[in-house]
């Protein structure tokens, strides 16, 4: 007798199974930069909703962070091997060579494959999908995705409406190979980019287009530039229409949604994301009030920060998004897992 013929296989899935977060101990207050600039704490809180961030002390990097924040989300997971490193961030430790391999070198993961993602604030939301992608495909079975940025080193400290927004911090996850249907694994994604639009946020000098012309940049070619307003109209419309994409394809209704995790950009944008999109501000996880915008890091800050304050429980559904220079854009699902709580998932030392 004939066998029938075998179902095609299910590839495995990213589950979450480890996180944690890391932001250096120095505060900077509304107050220390009305010091330095003309605005004060009113005016920062009115536009931003920001009252503090943390910033790296001098002869600090990137790479210090992620080191911190991968070696707490190991604990977190229970392991001390993965197959793959992978880090988001803006703000590298050098051009060249990549900051990944050095961090791995550095969390004992030397062999472990090691690459960075530059996709700026979206850079998490499109670590989880290569991560994703590596399990999948069965070139790695766990993974550990870091990410870190220290604005503080490409923000000019006298740009009044840039300095005011933005902190330094790392977050971390660990990924394993798993089964789509168990809680913690990542699914339906959404990415998207629009280079048409890549001079709204900028660091013009640094690379080879700036380095291949004569002259010396100015100052303002070497720091951060954003142009707020049109970002701001981007960043509501993309996050809205990514958001609901990714809930389409997963047959999700807002109302399925218990936890609404948007990129830390300021409180103005989450809460005009969270009104389009029907979802109870309640509902809306915000940190930026007390570390600013981390870049890559914010969406897994915020994350350690739900889960250190019990916050979030097992089986509860998420729904994270994200947008940042490049323009780029991304969001996707996860339903909660049951993670240890630990002192190690603090977000601050």
């Amino acid at each position: 007798m004939s066998r029938p013929a075998a179902g095609p296989s299910v590839p495995p899935a990213a589950v979450l199974c480890g996180l944690a977060g890391w932001v250096p101990s120095r505060v900077v207050t509304n107050e220390h930069l009305a010091r330095r600039l003309d605005t004060d704490d009113t005016w920062i809180r009115t536009r931003t909703g920001i009252h503090t961030r943390h910033v790296i002390d001098a002869g600090q990097a990137t790479s210090d962070l992620a080191v911190e924040a991968g070696r707490r989300a190991l604990a977190s997971a229970g392991t001390d091997a993965v197959d793959a490193v992978v880090v988001a961030t803006t703000t590298p430790d050098h051009p060249c060579p990549a900051t990944a391999p050095g961090v791995a070198a550095r969390l004992g993961l030397a062999g472990a494959a090691a690459f960075d993602i530059g996709a700026v604030c979206t850079g998490f939301v499109y670590g989880l999908a290569s991560a994703a992608g590596l399990i999948a495909a069965e070139v790695a079975r766990r993974v550990l995705l870091i990410g870190a940025d220290t604005y503080s080193t490409i923000v000019d400290p006298l740009d009044r409406a840039n300095a005011i927004i933005f902190g330094d911090g790392a977050g971390a996850v660990v990924l394993r190979a798993g089964h789509p249907d168990e809680p913690g694994a990542v699914g339906h994604f959404d990415l998207g980019s629009d280079g048409a639009h890549a001079d709204l946020i900028t660091v013009a000098a640094g690379g080879s287009r700036q380095r291949s012309q004569q002259g010396e940049p100015t100052r303002e070619e070497r720091h951060f530039a954003m142009r707020g307003r049109e970002v701001y109209r981007h960043a509501v419309t993309r996050m809205t229409e990514s958001a609901r994409t990714t809930l389409s394809r997963a047959g999700w209704k807002i109302d399925d949604v218990d936890h609404f995790v948007p990129h830390q950009a300021n409180l103005r944008i989450l809460h005009s994301v969270a009104d389009d999109l029907g979802l109870p501000r309640e509902r809306c996880v915000t940190q930026v009030e007390s570390v600013g915008n981390t870049g890559a890091a914010s969406i897994p800050l915020a994350l350690a920060d739900l889960t250190v304050r019990g916050a979030v429980r097992p089986g509860d559904r998420l729904l994270l998004t994200a947008f940042g220079g490049g323009l780029t854009w991304g969001s996707c699902l996860l339903t909660w897992p049951s993670l240890p709580v630990t002192p190690q998932e603090r977000t601050t030392p």
